[in-house]
């Protein structure tokens, strides 16, 4: 019985430790992370001079060979007036290097700023970044997606395709954080939320 009751226990605390290693995405109400970035064009993206002039939409997309990360964008870029419009500023993040990150703004005329995160840092403040399984590794490796090559030195950790709204006081009022990354947040009803 002690050992049973010893295994249960290990097999509890493993249990907990792999619960732990998931991302969690911060919350509504949570204080969002600054951070600066280099967009496609080489400027200097500043969350915290952003807030200055309204709220900021905060995209977390996985990459150019994404379908379902092309479609947002490519939403995204054709309703964004409807974020502008309410005085906000849309900026995307990626774990691709920038060469990559090129090709997605060609790909889906993404006009707003899109940011690589090679280094992870924003991906990890905001808890959205997760390392991918040696399966899926393999399993993209065949539909020719090698992450060491798309990502450059992050290798195969890739963010949970989150939305986040901040506002102007750098709280979080929205959270769109699904880890199915077919599931996005609609334009429609992230702007009800400006």
């Amino acid at each position: 019985m002690k050992y049973l009751l010893t295994a249960v226990v290990v097999l509890f605390s493993l249990g907990l430790k792999a619960q732990t290693s998931e991302p969690a995405g911060l919350k509504v109400g949570d204080t969002a992370p600054m951070f600066n970035g280099i967009d496609m064009n080489g400027k200097t993206f500043s969350l915290e001079s952003a807030l200055k002039k309204g709220d900021v939409v905060l995209m977390f997309y996985r990459g150019q060979w994404c379908p379902y990360c092309n479609k947002q964008m490519s939403q995204m870029n054709d309703s964004l007036s409807m974020i502008t419009g309410k005085g906000a500023t849309v900026v995307a993040i990626s774990p691709e290097i920038q060469e990559n990150v090129v090709k997605t703004v060609e790909k889906t005329k993404a006009s707003f700023p899109v940011i690589s995160d090679v280094q992870m840092k924003i991906m990890k403040d905001y808890q959205v970044n997760f390392a991918v399984p040696q399966a899926t590794i393999d399993r993209y490796k065949n539909f020719g997606i090698d992450f060491n090559v798309v990502n450059g030195g992050n290798g195969a950790n890739l963010p949970v395709p989150a939305t986040y709204v901040i506002g102007k006081n750098g709280k979080i009022k929205y959270v769109f954080f699904n880890p199915d990354y077919r599931k996005r947040a609609s334009v429609k009803e992230i702007a009800s939320y400006l």
